[in-house]
């Protein structure tokens, strides 16, 4: 957004993260494979050179 020239406030995002944070996370949920018993939103993955990393 800012390589457009768009300012984006800290209050926008929340708002935003608040109404669309809930659906992203059921969907993240509904794709996950069951790898144990807890789930957590904050495991990323990045393709870096095209090989996948864990952050």
């Amino acid at each position: 957004m800012a390589q457009l020239g768009v300012t984006v406030s800290y209050k926008a995002i929340r708002l935003c993260w608040n109404k669309f944070g809930p659906q992203f996370a059921r969907r993240l949920r509904r794709k996950h494979q069951g790898y144990g018993d807890t789930f957590f939103i904050d495991e990323v993955f990045i393709k870096i050179r095209g090989q996948q990393d864990y952050l």
